[in-house]
């Protein structure tokens, strides 16, 4: 009788990302994600690397030295969505369609920076009127992004969120209702092993509600909420 070891992971199966980096250059993070081996990485739309507000030519054109420089690529771009006043699912007309806005420029960027995908969430509707009337504003402002990124030859992600973060789609059925409300068939979604915990769901339960279109995995620990390093936690 043999025994075989199980397959282990290598750096280049690995994504990067500036999650953990706010309070650092950019150029420092990019130093690190090389050092660690990673060619890839998720790109988190933050202050003062790259967010919507100040990502002009200069900055955008910054970034995309400092990633060539250390041989980087980016998998996803992942605006900040949930602490900025951008809500793609806001009851407030105003702001709904300026953040629609705000997430077709980040499709732009994403593509000039070579990104494969841009990072979407279901954004938040308010808490005294009836839920469907937030899924509905998500769905179609998921529709409008998507379509715009399709156009620049981008697939998008689409990550559920937990209670509070938002009042729309928090578990893995929730995330496959919204998918089908907005009928893209260019976008994916992602499992956050957090997320995943706090609403009681199973690796198993996304592979089997979205198969392939499972594209995208953010292996973090908790207990099961707060974002830990591995170990750290319960997960």
């Amino acid at each position: 009788m043999t025994s075989t070891s199980p397959p282990r992971l290598s750096a280049d199966q690995l994504i990067g990302a500036n999650f953990s980096f706010q309070h650092w250059p950019f150029a420092e993070v990019a130093r690190a994600m090389r050092g660690f081996g990673v060619t890839e990485i998720e790109l988190w739309g933050i202050a003062p690397h790259l967010d919507l507000f100040h990502a002009d030519a200069a900055r955008i054109a910054g970034v995309k030295q400092v990633l060539d420089d250390n041989g980087l690529t980016v998998r996803c771009l992942t605006p900040e969505q949930v602490l900025y006043p951008i809500n793609i699912a806001s009851g407030d007309d105003a702001y709904r369609q300026a953040s629609i806005g705000l997430f077709c420029r980040a499709a732009d960027i994403a593509a000039e920076l070579g990104a494969r995908y841009l990072f979407l969430t279901p954004g938040r509707g308010f808490e005294n009127e009836p839920a469907e009337r937030a899924w509905d504003r998500s769905a179609e402002a998921l529709r409008r992004i998507a379509g715009h990124a399709a156009d620049l030859g981008l697939r998008c992600l689409l990550e559920p969120l937990q209670r509070r973060e938002s009042n729309i789609a928090h578990s893995a059925a929730d995330l496959r209702r919204l998918l089908d409300m907005v009928g893209a068939d260019t976008m994916d979604v992602v499992l956050d092993m957090v997320a995943m915990a706090c609403a009681g769901d199973t690796v198993g339960d996304y592979i089997r509600l979205f198969g392939d279109r499972l594209a995208h995995v953010h292996v973090v620990d908790g207990t099961p909420a707060g974002h830990l390093v591995w170990g750290e936690g319960t997960l």
